[in-house]
């Protein structure tokens, strides 16, 4: 069958199910039940801390099948889902689907686990490296299941991804579950990801490398939802948390296309008091961000917040007095752990908070702009940043969709030609964020706005940016690349991209070695 994108979908998918087709952005927004939750007391006498992960295991009856989670806080310094891993395998339990927010490459020892028959399904919003090639490859028993970070949390509430054990690494804890992110020698900053496996999972398991005394302080997931504490030698790298340069391009490509989406957002008349924003990590979206504090300065324009995985550079801003608040979903270098610490209007926000579509309310809802990459960008404007040029597993989502939907204005910023490829292509190869949420696409040899945005079309044609069609821009790409030969794929469906309401927006297919 093909949903309302035309992506050709099947109807039913094995390991995964019966799919439901995406039907657009907003579709599925209405009343919806959160699941309920069953809880074992903790009486008086009991207590938390237990000597080793082996025992844990035991305590909360692992068994073949069932489903652990982790958090991804401490990204590519993440030690935590190795070491359970390794633990259950040692244990002799099989089947076993992990619920991971995000995967990099230090997790390359998954894959063994995939091909021995531990691990035989994923859900992550996020994955890199070893892990998302074998994926690729096929290697994976069931199709991977990747959310975005909203669809996540909405997955979890809802009862779609329920989690018999999740595992949270918890760079602080005290001896009965209170943990905090910006104290100990792993301190990362906010667990927003980590949030509603805490509160949802049928088994809660703290993993610390700083045990104290009771009660920690700040307490940011609370002793209600711990069942076992667990002290280990080390949770992970703080060094590993740097996420994307986390610096300014200096490249006068970056730099072009950073200066014209300013201008852009300047035209937009979205730059006025309570302006609210959010960009990546990325040297181009941080280039965005330092020309946008050059025009609230000069045009005295005071933010209401900023929002997202925060960096040093957000920080900045924000200290400067260029925001009211700061809202932290996960802190992308030490310097927004340190402000996340020591300042009260820097705010974490749950996964929930930050994008469920099913909610009471979304942080993004409250956007103004958001600042996106693409790998890919068709004439529709759906973007790609889920798979590569080959069809490689090489991202997710993340928040892409969530703020995308959220946001008044969506920019993709991206070099129009990358690795002799061209950017704007007739169709994608994985749709992960729809054509309909995303405004506008800014390039270094021109700027195309969405057909469903006239009215920023009208506002645009007043100044001297080179405007014009994204079939325009297609073309010119193409001029200087010629046009690429149509990737081959194998039929096997290897991981199923839901958007963030649960439907299925497309899926990607094994790759042909």
């Amino acid at each position: 069958m093909k949903n309302i994108l035309g992506r050709e979908i099947p109807e039913t998918i094995q390991g995964y199910g019966t799919v439901k087709p995406f039907q657009g952005a907003f579709a599925s927004l209405g009343e919806v039940e959160k699941k309920s939750v069953k809880l074992k007391s903790t009486g008086p006498k009991e207590e938390k801390v237990l000597s080793s992960i082996q025992e844990v295991l035991e305590k909360c009856s692992l068994q073949d099948g069932m489903t652990v989670s982790f958090h991804h806080h401490l990204r590519n310094g993440d030690y935590v889902l190795n070491m359970v891993l390794d633990e259950i395998a040692k244990a002799g339990v099989r089947d076993i689907k992990v619920a991971a927010s995000s995967i990099f490459p230090i997790h390359a020892p998954l894959v063994q686990h995939i091909q021995n028959g531990v691990v035989t399904g994923i859900y992550a919003n996020y994955m890199s490296g070893p892990v998302a090639e074998a994926i690729s490859r096929g290697e994976l028993k069931n199709p991977a299941i990747m959310h975005t970070h909203g669809g996540r949390a909405r997955a979890i509430e809802s009862g779609d991804l329920s989690i018999d054990i999740a595992f949270i690494a918890a760079p602080t804890c005290d001896t009965y579950g209170n943990i905090n992110g910006v104290e100990g020698k792993a301190a990362c900053g906010t667990l927003g990801y980590a949030v509603p496996d805490a509160v949802y999972a049928t088994k809660t398991v703290a993993i610390t490398d700083n045990l104290v005394p009771y009660p920690a302080c700040p307490i940011e997931i609370t002793q209600e939802h711990i069942d076992y504490v667990v002290k280990v030698d080390s949770i992970g790298d703080p060094k590993g948390i740097v996420s994307g340069t986390t610096q300014i391009t200096k490249d006068p490509v970056g730099l072009k296309i950073a200066k014209m989406t300013a201008k852009v957002i300047e035209v937009s008349g979205l730059l006025k008091d309570g302006f609210s924003f959010q960009t990546g990590a990325g040297g181009t979206s941080l280039a965005v961000a330092a020309y946008v504090k050059e025009l609230m300065k000069k045009n005295n324009v005071k933010g209401s917040f900023a929002a997202g995985g925060i960096t040093g550079y957000m920080v900045e801003m924000f200290e400067e007095g260029l925001f009211e608040s700061l809202f932290d979903v996960q802190c992308f270098d030490l310097k927004a752990v340190e402000s996340y610490r020591d300042n009260k209007r820097h705010q974490v926000m749950s996964a929930s908070m930050y994008g469920n579509p099913h909610n009471k309310g979304a942080v993004v809802n409250n956007l103004d702009v958001m600042i996106l990459g693409a790998t890919e960008i068709d004439t529709a404007f759906n973007a790609n940043v889920t798979t590569g040029s080959s069809g490689m597993i090489m991202g997710g989502s993340g928040g892409h969709s969530d703020t995308a939907a959220g946001s008044k204005l969506a920019i993709v910023v991206t070099q129009l030609v990358k690795g002799r490829l061209p950017i704007v292509v007739d169709r994608v190869t994985t749709v992960t964020t729809p054509g309909e949420t995303i405004d506008v696409l800014v390039t270094e040899r021109g700027i195309a706005v969405n057909p469903l945005r006239q009215d920023l079309i009208e506002k645009l044609k007043t100044t001297n940016l080179p405007i014009m069609t994204i079939e325009e821009l297609k073309a010119m790409a193409e001029a200087m690349t010629g046009i690429p030969e149509k990737i081959e794929l194998d039929d096997e469906v290897v991981a199923v991209v839901e958007y963030r309401d649960g439907t299925v927006i497309d899926v990607v297919r094994k790759i042909k070695d």
